[in-house]
């Protein structure tokens, strides 16, 4: 089946709509987390909205609910935890992401037969996804993209230094608070995309691909999301034409385009040996 045939397929049409969408969201995201040094909050915001859907499907309500309810609660309290302890926030974020890892398997293992919805939150089904599952991906990142555009002083501003923002008057807590929010949100709806296990490999390849061409802040969001929407597309498009995990599909395209990135850039030319970044 070739990919015309594929298209005529309401399914196949709401995956390359949501592989679109995954790609911006995350990846604007990704460009942030990724220039913070922080990338292992992908990991602990996908892991503690997948805890939440857990929780939720256990009783008996909407997983979005409970997935963007227990991330958001998580990313609130990764910037206290790293600030009134002085972690690296890369500590704090492991230790969120150990007891959410935990609270999402115990789920899983306290749920009864048959499994297949707390399965499909692990590895994700974007063939699977409805034209409601698109709106409210469509809604949650046009929201993320305001905020971003509203507060892009501010978020730039904490980039380069969370103390000379705080120096210069910028409310950097809240505004540091905000973006893990948004990484929250972000990840919560994305959630049946690839899995709560590989969906921060779409914050962290295509940001990180997209570093290797520029230190421009416009462009490295615009790229970010360009690569960002390849690696789903091209994730998508494999897995209906050869009938593999879409998940799976979708995180090696990503890795591949950040692959091919690293070989041809100019950064790396340049620098001759070392890091790119």
């Amino acid at each position: 089946m070739d990919i015309l045939e594929l298209w005529q397929f309401a399914f196949f049409r709401n995956a390359i709509a949501a592989s679109f969408l995954c790609g911006i969201g995350c990846s604007v995201i990704g460009v942030f987390i990724v220039n913070m040094r922080i990338p292992f909050i992908g990991v602990a915001m996908s892991h503690a909205a997948m805890a939440g859907a857990v929780i939720a499907l256990l009783a008996g309500f909407d997983p979005l609910l409970g997935g963007f309810g227990l991330a958001v609660a998580s990313s609130f309290a990764i910037g206290p935890l790293a600030d009134r302890s002085r972690m690296d926030p890369n500590i704090s974020l492991g230790i969120i992401f150990s007891l959410m890892i935990g609270i999402a398997f115990l789920g899983i293992g306290l749920a009864p037969e048959p499994k297949n919805e707390m399965l499909g939150l692990i590895w994700g089904n974007i063939l699977l996804l409805s034209r409601e599952n698109v709106v409210r991906m469509a809604v949650v990142t046009a929201l993320s993209l305001a905020v971003v555009v509203l507060f892009y002083k501010e978020f730039k501003a904490i980039m380069f230094s969370r103390l000379l923002a705080a120096a210069v008057g910028i409310r950097e807590r809240f505004v540091y608070y905000l973006l893990l929010a948004l990484c929250g949100a972000t990840v919560t709806v994305n959630l049946d995309t690839v899995g709560g296990l590989m969906l921060f490999s779409m914050i962290v390849n295509p940001a990180a691909a997209a570093y290797q061409f520029s230190y421009r802040m416009g462009k490295l969001f615009f790229l970010a999301a360009v690569f960002g929407v390849l690696s789903a597309a091209a994730g998508i498009i494999t897995s209906g034409l050869f009938n593999l995990p879409s998940g799976a599909c979708v995180v090696i395209a990503s890795s591949a385009v950040f692959g091919l990135a690293l070989v041809f850039s100019p950064k790396r030319r340049q620098a001759g040996h070392g890091s790119a970044f």
